[in-house]
């Protein structure tokens, strides 16, 4: 057997997107998965497939796997572990291949969501017969979730996982749903998990406490201290429910840079490129219009900024007197070109010249009119589509892989009234409401 390493599960495009009042257009989490590809992630939770408003951009993007485009980077779904929520997902994305099955184990949300109708044997259950389905289906990994996990009782989590084990699962994701645990206790009770399961071990952090980088980094050291590998599940900038989930970047050189991982024992997934952390920081920030804060870790504007006459008068010395690691590694350095003259940009409005000059400044050429014509309309749609001026990236991706870009910006309302709803439709009945606007 190798060396047990510390891998990345990217979490932006399922759970970054279930933050309040944000959110990102399906254009958007696409960049976002060629760029995790590009930086060499190991996997990227790209959405949910029992949801109908994801189906054409996860299978969109389950094309451009099988194209060779996104070929470092593994998809996966995540589901209820229930059979059916499986069963309908394979149904709705036939090529999904990656899966976390997702359920509530804790004492609280046992009885606070089930209201009593469910007992601890009956979610082991459930989720055996959940690993079951994603086995027949043709899942090629599948994890359990355990959501809540740092609220629930340890041996009972040992048990579900065994259990799980048995049927099929191959990871168990320790979910720390509210944030709820401390570097030491998420480092003891993993390594508990780990070692008397076997299993390779997803970590799953909320920061409701501001703690879940270092529970993070901390649970992937129980793991492989404990001879399995480590799942770290991360999210771009640290978006996330409530307070956010542990940031990527952070994560990244937590294991990379700080004293408790220098002795070489604990090593990353050796296809991430750091150099890389950068730019997907930087367009995240866009598609979501959240600011990176100025003192964010890494990518923040201040990250490698010094007033202090002592502090400058050291850096300039040596940067290492108060740069405790490079901003080149990061893919930082280059300057920041804002144009201040004469700006044509192409959107929902846009015409065939201005749109011809944004695609020449790319060097992308066309063959011919009804070539430009098309992608003209493919960037309307995309503008509409995202609200935002479009990116480089989006442009280029437009041009390259038209077709895809089409499917995962369509959007078919899923709309078959019943009931009540249906009689009033049928019979044209209009309702007068006190206002609407």
């Amino acid at each position: 057997m190798g060396k047990n390493l510390i891998y990345f599960v990217d979490v932006t495009n399922r759970d970054g997107v279930q933050t309040s009042r944000l959110g990102l257009a399906k254009l958007q989490k696409t960049i976002i998965n060629l760029m995790l590809d590009n930086m060499g992630i190991t996997q990227s939770e790209f959405g949910f497939p029992t949801t109908k408003h994801e189906l054409n951009y996860l299978n969109g993007n389950l094309e451009l796997v099988d194209r060779g485009v996104i070929k470092n980077t593994i998809l996966s779904g995540w589901m209820r572990g229930i059979a059916p929520d499986v069963i309908q997902s394979f149904q709705n994305v036939p090529r999904l291949k990656y899966v976390n099955l997702s359920v509530s184990t804790s004492d609280q949300m046992i009885n606070g969501k089930y209201g009593g109708k469910k007992t601890k044997e009956d979610i082991i259950n459930m989720t055996n017969e959940a690993v079951e389905a994603a086995k027949t289906c043709g899942a090629m990994m599948i994890g359990v979730n355990a959501e809540d996990a740092s609220r629930s009782d340890l041996d009972y989590l040992i048990t579900f996982a065994t259990e799980a084990k048995k049927h099929g699962a191959t990871r168990f994701r320790y979910c720390d749903t509210l944030g709820y645990d401390s570097p030491n206790i998420a480092y003891e009770r993993i390594y508990t998990i780990a070692k008397e399961t076997q299993m390779d071990i997803g970590l799953h952090f909320h920061n409701d406490l501001g703690m879940a980088v270092g529970n993070s980094i901390m649970g992937a050291k129980a793991a492989i201290d404990a001879g399995v590998n480590a799942y770290i599940n991360t999210a771009i900038n640290g978006m996330g429910e409530r307070a956010g989930n542990a940031d990527l970047v952070s994560c990244l050189l937590a294991i990379k840079k700080s004293s408790g991982f220098a002795d070489g024992k604990y090593e990353i997934d050796p296809n991430i490129d750091l150099s890389k952390a950068w730019k997907l920081a930087k367009y995240t920030a866009y598609a979501f219009q959240v600011p990176i804060p100025i003192n964010q870790v890494a990518v923040g504007d201040n990250a490698f900024a010094h007033e202090s006459g002592i502090h400058a008068d050291g850096a300039l010395k040596d940067r290492r007197n108060y740069e405790l690691y490079d901003y080149e590694e990061l893919g930082r350095g280059e300057p920041e070109i804002v144009e201040t003259g004469r700006t044509i940009t192409t959107g929902e409005y846009g015409g065939i010249k201005g749109f011809r000059d944004v695609y020449d400044k790319l060097e992308l050429e066309f063959k011919d009119e009804d070539e430009a014509r098309n992608i003209l309309e493919l960037t309307r749609y995309a503008n509409v589509h995202t609200q935002l001026p479009l990116t480089d990236s989006e442009l280029r991706f437009i041009y390259h892989y038209p077709d895809v870009a089409a499917k995962i910006m369509t959007c078919t309302p899923y709309y078959i009234p019943t009931g009540e709803l249906k009689k009033r439709v049928d019979s044209n009945l209009t309702t007068m409401p006190g206002s609407i606007v």
